[in-house]
């Protein structure tokens, strides 16, 4: 199994990215690059699933590619873009500075 053989999502992404994606940190080129690589390592993570598993899965922070099982014929293809806001509060984070603990109480 190869890239080519999902030619024609690869092209539907690419005219998607063009049409509607706007302010993602990737130029077309960069992102068709990305695209294939992602679909390389989900061809790889699909040849090299465990026998009751029926998906191969990679993703970066914009794009998720799927290669799911068919029952016959080629696995079919979903290129997902992530839902993604430079406005979107971070979890975890914090605007104040975490002090390093000495091992000793500190004091507000």
């Amino acid at each position: 199994m190869t890239v080519e053989l999902f030619s024609e999502q690869i092209a539907q992404a690419l005219r998607s990215y063009d049409l509607y994606v706007i302010c993602i940190d990737k130029t077309p080129e960069e992102f068709k690059d990305a695209l294939l690589s992602l679909l390389k390592k989900a061809i790889k993570a699909y040849d090299s699933r465990g026998p009751n598993l029926r998906h191969g899965i990679a993703l970066d922070r914009h794009v998720t590619v799927i290669l799911s099982q068919a029952d016959a014929g080629p696995p079919l293809c979903g290129i997902y873009f992530n839902l993604h806001s430079p406005y979107q509060k971070q979890v975890g984070t914090s605007t104040s500075k975490v002090k390093q603990s000495s091992g000793e109480p500190q004091g507000d």
